[in-house]
């Protein structure tokens, strides 16, 4: 039923409680006075705290206050005269019973506590579903249920509250920048600005946008001046030239940067949180990218991809529906179940953007409350296996070739093959434009030259 401390000057009366209650299923413990309570509240969790008004150090009021102090949601009961229930009116609560002293009827008293122990529950479900909410209001993508999602969500937690430099990885779409949002909501400069910078903009227009430019009154600010005393998240940081990449250690390493063009520095107060798509380790090994300013990223949050937490996509489907409907201003709608086994059966290669992007889609074609399977575009399963072969080109989804591998091989080995002989042959059919085999591949320029490097494929001098 519940664990309820009591409190009380006289022990004939704490017995004949303790033993009806304890009949009744409750667990009972016993404390003898205002510091005594609060004590014992520090070190276990109560449903009911039941006192009397005569007490060593000042009474039942005194009790209460000491309670409400460490624990708000316990239901608490005085048990006292009259008068004290009278006096004690002025401060009554959802949680806060009375129960008389003369005559002490133990039937009551059994009622009046089970009624404050499932008191005590509800407030603490309901606080519980205030911060479940205000984690979703912050970052929908961070919702679920599945195993993988509420240890993403413990990590964010444990984070949060830190000062420590944080780099999220993850694939395209899996929700990188509302994994930094949450860790800036959970934060202790949740109430200043959060800031987004994108690395993957050239270096002079990157470096201007984001430290400033010029001194005297031809100077203007930068986002990360805007961002003071709140958080910069640096997207795509894998994407920064070597010059950036300097004067980002400079601003974690003496938290200052200079505009550009200017000699004087100014301090910056900021919460640095990185994201990336890329293997950044891989790409400190190949000399693409500081050592230095990967070790100063200290903590690490990968974004599992969607494929692999599927039984979330139900309740992300319901939250985007509710999203996209209030957005557009249309009747509410819902997945049929054939709707939603399709949706759980795709790979999802850009995870929950392409999750909400399919039910935008599908909403805005819809005419009915219901979103069935005719509202996605066609064949959505056959697409997956397309998709994860390169799009379909060159028979790759034609999978009979994978009859003719031995029992056992290396996969790794298979995939990187793989990989490079498709590089190898775009560079051959663009003549060595790297920019064109690049778009071809759907690779960024900065990815190709790094796949090139690790591949030690021969760079073309063609005109890219």
């Amino acid at each position: 039923m519940g664990r309820v401390l009591i409190i009380g000057h006289d022990p004939h009366q704490q017995k004949l409680l303790a033993t009806a209650l304890a009949q009744g299923g409750h667990t009972i413990f016993h404390a003898e006075g205002a510091e005594a309570a609060r004590v014992a509240i520090r070190e276990r969790q109560y449903e009911a705290v039941l006192t009397d008004g005569k007490l060593p150090d000042g009474g039942a009021l005194n009790v209460m206050a000491a309670t409400r102090e460490v624990d708000p949601d316990v239901s608490v009961i005085l048990m006292a005269e009259n008068d004290l229930l009278e006096a004690s009116a002025d401060r009554a609560a959802d949680n806060i019973f009375e129960l008389p002293a003369k005559p002490l009827l133990l039937d009551v008293a059994k009622v009046v506590v089970r009624r404050a122990c499932d008191t005590t529950r509800l407030l603490r479900e309901n606080t519980l579903l205030r911060v479940e909410l205000q984690r979703w209001q912050a970052a929908p993508e961070i919702f679920g249920n599945t195993a993988v999602m509420q240890e993403l969500s413990d990590e964010i937690a444990r984070v949060a509250p830190t000062s420590a430099s944080v780099l999220i990885t993850g694939e395209s779409g899996s929700g990188k920048e509302l994994a930094a949002r949450a860790v800036h909501h959970q934060s202790r400069r949740d109430q200043k600005p959060f800031v987004v910078v994108n690395c993957a903009a050239p270096a002079e227009i990157l470096e201007s946008e984001l430290f400033g430019h010029g001194s005297g009154t031809q100077s203007r600010a930068g986002l990360l001046e805007a961002a003071h005393e709140g958080t910069l998240f640096l997207d795509e940081i894998a994407e920064a030239s070597e010059g950036t990449q300097a004067k980002l250690l400079h601003l974690l390493t003496d938290g200052e940067a200079r505009r550009i063009g200017s000699n004087r520095a100014y301090a910056a107060d900021v919460r640095v949180v990185a994201g990336t798509r890329q293997n950044l380790e891989e790409r400190v090994g190949f000399g693409l990218f500081r050592r230095d300013l990967y070790e100063r990223l200290a903590v690490r949050i990968i974004m599992p991809p969607l494929r692999e937490r599927a039984a979330d996509i139900g309740g992300l489907s319901d939250l985007f529906l509710r999203e996209i409907t209030r957005e557009l201003k249309l009747p509410p709608r819902r997945l049929t179940p054939p709707a939603l086994l399709q949706l759980q059966s795709y790979e999802f290669p850009g995870n929950v953007r392409e999750l909400r992007n399919l039910l935008e889609r599908a909403v805005v074609l819809s005419t009915g409350h219901e979103i069935g399977v005719e509202y996605f575009p066609q064949r959505l399963e056959q697409r997956r296996t397309a998709e994860s072969f390169g799009n379909g080109r060159s028979g790759l989804a034609d999978l009979s070739w994978v009859e003719a591998l031995p029992p056992s091989f290396d996969l790794r080995n298979l995939l990187s093959s793989l990989e490079k002989a498709l590089i190898e042959r775009t560079l051959q059919s663009t003549r060595g434009a790297q920019a064109e085999a690049a778009r071809r591949l759907g690779l960024s320029r900065s990815d190709l030259s790094y796949k090139l490097l690790k591949y030690e494929l021969r760079k073309e001098t063609a005109a890219s």
